[in-house]
């Protein structure tokens, strides 16, 4: 029989079959993290400090770049933390603070791109009344609108894992607290929510997905419209980096939670490119294909780099 005490904190058993690699692991993953942080910040102030990029675009890819500083920062400070040889105990609310913030700003960012395929559908197919459309007052309603309803489906999903009793084992086998690894150690009959849950955490990204897939069929069909070849090649250059980071964020999504048999190595390691990696590479997606941001950076680094001394 399990023990009837309810559970005041948990242990992370961190990443699975990784005994023996924790130096490694804390130097590769703090790098990561480190890379994130400034790359994201490095688009945030080339965005700001260039009046030519005060546009809905980038806009939203502002806010993008804020969730992708704070969605690794849910899970990798305690990582390295314990990958430091500290201790691995996290508290029950700390526990129940990292699933929220996690899945709050990945739905968050999830309706954030949905909105950013809507902007660029709005831009290609009306150019002419784009501006118009997508005024400040709806742009900031759409930013707005992002966070609460992720803030919404995060209330949602932490009450329905954490209102179960937890009185047993609390070792958490995993590196964060999410979903699948708390249902494990509650001492309930879990069958029902899991399945509440399967469906509320797959029919959020698969109904942003079809939006951004119907967004994106009008966008192919408005762009094999234009005449002039530059202006084709610019709108396929702008929706395709847009598309490279909606693959990298959705793919990790339907890997961990719609998978039948849960594999803890699998989306251990998936986790750990949903969470650094792909935060990290972003910055680099929408830079690298888009000259006005390269030109920004580039005035950003010129300005750090030629400081006058104090």
């Amino acid at each position: 029989m399990r023990n009837a005490s309810p559970v005041t904190e948990f242990f992370l058993l961190g990443i699975p079959h990784t005994e023996d690699l924790e130096a490694m692991l804390f130097v590769l993953f703090l790098s990561f993290y480190i890379f994130t942080l400034m790359g994201n910040l490095l688009i945030l102030l080339a965005i700001v400090s260039s009046t030519r990029l005060h546009t809905p675009m980038y806009f939203f890819l502002c806010k993008l770049s804020v969730c992708d500083m704070f969605f690794p920062s849910v899970s990798s400070p305690k990582m390295l933390f314990y990958l430091s040889g500290n201790s691995r105990v996290i508290s029950y609310a700390g526990c129940m603070s990292q699933l929220f913030f996690y899945h709050f700003l990945g739905c968050t960012e999830c309706f954030l791109y949905t909105v950013m395929a809507y902007d660029r559908f709005v831009a290609i197919r009306y150019p002419l009344r784009y501006r118009i459309i997508m005024s400040h007052r709806v742009c900031a309603i759409l930013a707005i609108g992002t966070s609460f309803f992720g803030c919404i489906q995060a209330t949602f999903l932490t009450t329905l894992t954490f209102q179960l009793p937890y009185c047993g084992p609390n070792e958490v086998d995993y590196y964060f607290c999410d979903i699948p690894v708390m249902l494990k150690l509650a001492c309930a009959d879990t069958s029902a929510l899991e399945m509440v849950g399967f469906i509320s955490v797959g029919l959020m990204p698969l109904s942003c997905f079809l939006l951004i897939l119907t967004s994106y069929s009008l966008i192919v069909c408005s762009i094999l419209q234009i005449r002039s070849t530059e202006g084709r090649r610019r709108a396929f250059s702008t929706c395709s980096a847009h598309l490279t980071a909606i693959l990298l964020s959705f793919m990790p999504v339907v890997l961990i939670y719609l998978q039948p048999t849960p594999n803890p190595w699998l989306n251990a390691n998936v986790q750990v490119l949903n969470n650094l990696v792909t935060p990290m590479l972003n910055p680099l997606i929408y830079s690298l294909r888009n000259k006005e941001v390269k030109y920004s950076l580039r005035k950003v680094l010129q300005q750090v780099a030629f400081l006058p001394e104090k």
